[in-house]
């Protein structure tokens, strides 16, 4: 059966988190504007960096949890990867999709507010109410995927 195009960018999305260097949660984002992939991010150390896979985590070591302390943390999220390589590329993502494998993080979520992103498809939750809290206010539609 063919799959529905949210499935099929959701699937991606599982792919690129393959990539993700993170020891505690492997994240991956598309973002999608007429059913053509713009961008794509996984979780993972700044480019030239050591990464947490070789050095440890340091919200581990400090028993932070899931959630919580954003900043102490060597990696950028999935979506903000994708984003920032949008911008490294040159690519117009207002008005698009994003597809994401968790819920975006309040940090997440602000960048896509201002990154004019309408819609932001996710299949695992994530403690943060703040971020829903965010979309909510700025009217960007929040599905959770269904596979």
């Amino acid at each position: 059966m063919r799959p529905s195009w949210d499935e099929y960018f959701m699937e991606i999305t599982r792919v690129v988190a393959t990539r993700s260097t993170c020891l505690r949660r492997k994240v991956g984002a598309v973002i999608v504007k007429d059913n053509r992939i713009l961008a794509t991010g996984y979780n993972g150390a700044p480019a030239g960096l050591t990464h947490c896979l070789e050095i440890g985590c340091l919200r581990e070591k400090l028993g932070v949890p899931s959630g919580q302390r954003h900043e102490l943390c060597r990696a950028l999220h999935a979506e903000q990867n994708a984003i920032i390589q949008a911008a490294v590329h040159g690519t117009a993502i207002q008005g698009s999709i994003i597809y994401v494998t968790d819920q975006p993080c309040v940090m997440c979520s602000k960048m896509i507010v201002n990154a004019g992103i309408k819609k932001v498809i996710f299949a695992g939750d994530y403690p943060d109410d703040l971020s829903l809290q965010i979309f909510k206010e700025a009217c960007i539609e929040l599905v959770k995927a269904t596979s």
